[in-house]
């Protein structure tokens, strides 16, 4: 082979090995140990998480995943509500939602209970026993808080919605006061139900929760680089 010839494969060569050379210890494509995973909020519900009469891609969950992507979170939301669920319902389900530990349980349950006039002390222990599964697992919760309607009279009324203040305050969790703020009473943005948010309804239920989700993620994710920090080897 000439010298020509000899140089020139010389350089093909060095410039192919210099395309499959990754950092020491990582191996191509793979994220650096110390890159925080994909966020993982698991939104835990009934008819108003599910999406009811909406579809899939217009429910709480996906847009909520769709506004926290745009704000540049590298996050999954789960779409784990059921029309019609009750508090006990939600209960009995609950386990195989968390086989997956997410980092951030939505909790938004109680409304059926209160269509049905169901003790608040029945609803209580319902959520309670699902908050502390969700906290056993090492999830953050937020609960959310549901406006009951009138028809049981005020004392029943008063007695529900404090329920879950109690509830965060016991367990020190946040809380979302009203999951349909703005959107009760709106014919704008709710369906001819006047109860399930339209698409414009649930685009409005996210905008409002947002800045409590995005605080809670930043948290999470700020523990999370805490304890990658504290476990590495000197």
């Amino acid at each position: 082979m000439t010298p020509f010839l000899w140089g020139a494969w010389t350089r093909i060569l060095l410039l192919v090995g210099c395309l499959f050379i990754v950092p020491a210890g990582l191996p191509a494509h793979a994220q650096s140990p110390d890159s925080t995973p994909t966020m993982h909020i698991l939104a835990f519900g009934d008819s108003l998480t599910a999406g009811y009469r909406l579809g899939p891609q217009k429910s709480f969950a996906s847009r909520l995943e769709a506004a926290l992507l745009q704000e540049g979170y590298d996050v999954r939301v789960t779409n784990a509500g059921i029309s019609g669920d009750t508090t006990s319902a939600g209960r009995s389900r609950l386990a195989w939602s968390l086989e997956d530990t997410p980092h951030l349980v939505i909790l938004e349950l109680g409304a059926n209970d209160a269509l049905r006039g169901i003790d608040p002390a029945i609803i209580r222990d319902n959520l309670a026993a699902m908050i502390k599964a969700c906290l056993a697992t090492g999830s953050r919760v937020l609960l959310c808080g549901i406006t009951p309607p009138g028809n049981f009279g005020p004392q029943y009324a008063r007695t529900f919605s404090a329920m879950y203040e109690e509830l965060a305050e016991q367990f020190t969790i946040p809380l979302y006061p009203a999951f349909l703020k703005d959107i009760l009473g709106n014919p704008r943005l709710t369906l001819d139900d006047g109860l399930h948010p339209n698409p414009q309804g649930v685009d409005k239920m996210v905008a409002n929760i947002l800045p409590q989700v995005t605080s809670l993620l930043d948290d999470i994710m700020s523990e999370s680089v805490h304890s990658l920090e504290h476990d590495r080897p000197d």
